[in-house]
Formats: structure tokens, sequence, C-alpha cells
């Protein structure tokens, strides 16, 4: 599993200037970002095993093997919580969703402030959004791949969890593909594989809004178990 790198390691991933300045437009409440993820045929080994980590039962907690990881883990969640504001509901729900964002993205070995940038381009964290293109939710998930590797049912994607799941299952599954390619990963989540605009969209709200720089006493190791 290669890891995802920060927004600003390579060319590729650096932002054009004035391209979508602090993110994403605004956008109705029933509508979000045009483009989608393609249908493109896969082995059976390849979609067996993304079906397997769509059907993971196991509850979305973090286990910690220090206090040093808790503390960084609580310092991350109060941080990101004021950075939301009401866009998530109230305290209690900002909280859910983040710790259930924090497990999906570390298990997928996705940047957790990756994940939030796409969230805000997506779809402006609205849980019912849904796009021209048919996607929907938060990752803005297309239905076909409930057929594909999940249970069929499309109308599970307006769940917060199930769609944390299949969104962070979906871009490491781009990023595999890729190589690594945080740019071509992002162009094959957006279905506009190759240009600029929706990566560019991206990275621009990763480094305006959602870059976090923990404090050296608040580090946890770079591998923390999930599950």
């Amino acid at each position: 599993m290669l890891p995802v790198q920060s927004p600003d390691v390579s060319r590729r991933r650096l932002v054009v200037a004035g391209a979508m300045a602090f993110g994403a437009p605004l956008l109705s409440s029933s509508t979000a970002r045009a483009g989608a993820q393609q249908y493109e045929p896969m082995a059976d080994a390849v979609r067996v095993a993304l079906a397997a980590q769509i059907a993971d039962a196991r509850p979305p907690a973090r286990r910690f093997n220090r206090i040093e990881e808790r503390i960084a883990y609580l310092a991350w969640v109060g941080e990101m919580s004021e950075r939301l504001g009401n866009k998530v509901g109230d305290y209690a729900a900002r909280v859910e969703f983040l710790k259930t964002l924090d497990y999906e993205a570390i298990r997928a070995g996705l940047d957790r402030q990756l994940v939030l940038a796409l969230i805000q381009i997506e779809s402006n964290f609205r849980k019912y959004a849904i796009s021209i293109a048919g996607a929907r939710g938060l990752m803005q998930v297309m239905p076909f791949w409930t057929r594909v590797i999940g249970d069929g049912e499309s109308r599970h994607l307006f769940s917060m969890a199930t769609n944390l799941r299949y969104g962070t299952v979906i871009l490491r599954h781009y990023l595999d593909i890729e190589r690594g390619d945080l740019f071509m990963a992002l162009g094959r989540y957006n279905g506009s594989r190759g240009r600029a605009a929706y990566p560019d969209s991206i990275l621009t709200a990763w480094n305006n809004r959602w870059v976090y720089d923990a404090k050296p006493s608040e580090q946890a190791p770079p591998n923390p178990r999930v599950g």
C-alpha cells in the first residue's frame, strides 16, 4: 500500500494559483459537484478484495497503544470540529463524523486531511447531496459501486458511515491503480482523469482549509492500528 503524500510533494500536486480559492463553491441543498467515478471492469480478485473491505463490520473505533496517541487524536478532533463549524450538525454529530472519518481514512491508508478536503469539494459536507451524474452522499459515491462490491442497496450511500467506507475504499483503489499518483487518482475519482481542474480544487481546499500540523508532543505513530 503506497502512502498518500502531502499536497506540496511534487509539481503535479502544486495548486494552480487562484483555482477555486478556499475550496468548494456554494452548493444547493440537494445537488453536488458534477463528475463521478466511471464503471471500469475489474479482475474478480480485485472485486472480491474490495467487497471484503466494504463488508468488514467491525465498529469504527481506533485502539491506542500509548496515551500520547489518544492525546493526538483528541487534539485533532477538537481542532477539526472547530473548523467544521455547523456544517455537520451539533458537537456530538461532529465528533461521531470525525471518529468515523479518522477510522476509515487510516484503515484505507489515506491522509485524513485529504479526505476532509475531498468531502468539502464533493458535497460541502451535505449528507444527502446528489450530483447531476447521480453520485450520492458526503463523498459522492456512484450507486453502481453498491452492485459491484456491496449489497446493492444504493440508498445506504446516504448513511454517513457507509458513504465514508465506500469513498475511502474507492479512492484507495484508484491510488493503487495509479501507483500512488494522487493527481491521477483524484481525476479517476471525479471521472476526469488527466485533467487538472478537479485535483487542483481538492489540493487548494487541503492547503487553504485542512492542513493540520500536530505539535511534537501530539504526534502519533505513522500507522496506528484500527479495528
